[in-house]
């Protein structure tokens, strides 16, 4: 399709029941499934509908972001020509909840301007999918909209539009006049002067805002019916890439139904969990419905059910942790856990 796609991502959204993860990184950078961030999702399906030119408007916390994304390279968009943009927020009193901050926007108005794509997709950064934008643009053409509005087959809005991009620069500058303050904001508001429509997405979506359904929807990552329904082999997710030794198994070891990264070190036993890179496990240690991060150590004789380590956490030889499904026990980044912490 010849027709150019302008990506917007807004990135600083904050949600609260998060907050155990979110203290050293953006929502946007939050480890899932192993090896991926959740921004791959939205920024891969963009990529993959053709579009090359992404702005991402990070606030707090996005150095592990930045980290992450670097030059775009690894979704070629590292560019000459459009690319990969990033403008980090300066406005403090930002509504964390509310996604396509007009507000944001206007503080960056010359890429707007500057922008020669006649569409622009307004997408949130926590939407674990994958989904191409082609049909929506046909679709939206052909419905004769002026904002589009994703919404998924239960009925629930996906916070991803399409709208043009001379509309999107009109209600930027109007927004003092019309008090609109974002996308939902003109969605919702029945007596607006545009046809704003729905769109169904009937394949697989996930929004990320609380530990529950971040730790659910990670483990059914476990599920091959619902891997193959997200990881699709015509529309990859694209992500940071790292050379690393192959995961060693030592004898002893044993893993049922799991998600082991690269680089790791197994001497235990690893049940329906997802094990990051770098991760060590000791001996006669069992985890099993378990969300491991980066380079975590887990010493000898532990016993880790129901379990969210962040990054660089040392659980000590003996520990027992148990958390349920509804309610996980959270451990934050580069914490240390040891028996006597438990009694």
């Amino acid at each position: 399709m010849k027709r150019k796609l302008l990506g917007v991502i807004d990135a600083t959204t904050y949600h609260e029941d998060l907050e155990d993860l979110l203290t050293h990184r953006s929502l946007a950078a939050l480890p899932f499934a192993g090896r991926y961030r959740i921004i791959d999702f939205i920024l891969s399906n963009m990529v993959n509908s053709g579009i090359r030119s992404v702005a991402i408007f990070p606030k707090m916390q996005y150095r592990s972001l930045m980290d992450h994304l670097g030059s775009g390279k690894n979704w070629d968009l590292n560019r000459k020509r459009d690319g990969l943009f990033f403008f980090p927020s300066s406005i403090i009193d930002a509504d964390p909840h509310r996604v396509g901050s007009f507000e944001l926007f206007a503080a960056n108005m010359d890429y707007f301007y500057r922008s020669t794509q006649e569409y622009a997709i307004i997408a949130n950064c926590y939407t674990v999918s994958n989904m191409n934008f082609r049909s929506l643009i046909e679709w939206h053409e052909q419905s004769g909209c002026d904002i589009t509005e994703i919404h998924h087959k239960d009925g629930k809005p996906l916070e991803i539009y399409l709208i043009k991009t001379s509309l999107l620069i009109k209600l930027i500058e109007t927004r003092h006049e019309t008090g609109y303050t974002c996308m939902k904001d003109v969605v919702t508001d029945i007596q607006n002067e545009f046809n704003v429509c729905h769109y169904q997405y009937d394949g697989y979506a996930v929004m990320i805002d609380t530990i529950e359904n971040y730790y659910s929807t990670s483990l059914k990552m476990l599920q091959s019916d619902v891997w193959k329904k997200l990881f699709i082999k015509e529309q990859p997710i694209f992500t940071k890439v790292k050379d690393e030794p192959p995961t060693k198994y030592l004898n002893g070891s044993s893993v049922r139904g799991a998600m082991i990264a690269n680089g790791c070190l197994i001497h235990g036993t690893v049940e329906n969990s997802i094990v990051s890179r770098g991760v060590k496990i000791g001996k006669g240690t069992v985890i099993k419905n378990c969300i491991i991060m980066q380079k975590c150590q887990i010493e000898e004789n532990c016993y880790l059910d129901s379990v969210i380590l962040d990054k660089d956490v040392k659980v000590e030889a003996g520990t027992h942790l148990t958390g349920t499904a509804h309610s996980p026990f959270v451990i934050r980044k580069g914490m240390k856990q040891g028996a006597l912490m438990n009694s």
